[in-house]
C-alpha cells in the first residue's frame, strides 16, 4: 500500500512540474514573426464587446472605428463609447448580420451629459465638444419584434 502511495504520489508531482514547463499562452495570432531565438505574437487591435460595452479604441487603416457586437434578450442594448479630441462630422452606419432587423442608433449621449436621439440606421451629426461620446444602440421601441442577433458598426470622425 505504501508503494502503491509513492507511485501515485510521484506522478502527480510529475505531472505538475510538466504543466509547468510547457506553460504556453494559446492565442489566436493574427500573424506570428520569428527572429533569432525569438517568437513575437502580433495580435490584432480589435473593438471587441465586453458584456454590453464597445470600447471604440482602434481605428482601422481606413480611419473608421469598425466593431461587430450582438443584442440578445440579457444585453438589449448596447454602448459604444469614444473619444475624440477632433471636431466635426460623426457618420455612424449600423449593418444587422443576416441583413435586416429592426435595429438603430437610440441616442447619443455628449460629453455635458446633454443627449440626442432616437435616429435610424445611419447617424450624421456635428461634434461640436472634446471629451467623451456615449452611443446607445438598441431596437426601436415602436416598432414590433426586438432585434436579438449580431450587427456590425462604423463610425468615421471627418474633421473640420
Amino acid at each position: 500500500m505504501k508503494n502503491y502511495l509513492m507511485l501515485l504520489l510521484s506522478i502527480f508531482f510529475f505531472s505538475c512540474q510538466q504543466k509547468e514547463n510547457n506553460k504556453t499562452s494559446v492565442q489566436s495570432p493574427d500573424s506570428i514573426v520569428q527572429t533569432e531565438n525569438k517568437v513575437e505574437i502580433k495580435q490584432k487591435e480589435e473593438n471587441k464587446q465586453i458584456g454590453d460595452t464597445i470600447h471604440m479604441n482602434f481605428k482601422n487603416e481606413k480611419g473608421l472605428f469598425i466593431a461587430e457586437g450582438s443584442l440578445d434578450s440579457i444585453h438589449s442594448k448596447v454602448y459604444l463609447k469614444f473619444k475624440t479630441e477632433d471636431l466635426g462630422e460623426l457618420k455612424g452606419k449600423i449593418v444587422p448580420i443576416p441583413g435586416i432587423g429592426n435595429i438603430r442608433f437610440n441616442q447619443i449621449i455628449f460629453p455635458d451629459k446633454s443627449s440626442d436621439g432616437p435616429y435610424g440606421m445611419d447617424l450624421n451629426i456635428d461634434l461640436k465638444q472634446k471629451g467623451n461620446y456615449i452611443i446607445v444602440i438598441g431596437h426601436s421601441l415602436m416598432a414590433d419584434n426586438p432585434y436579438f442577433g449580431k450587427f456590425s458598426v462604423e463610425l468615421e470622425n471627418k474633421k473640420e
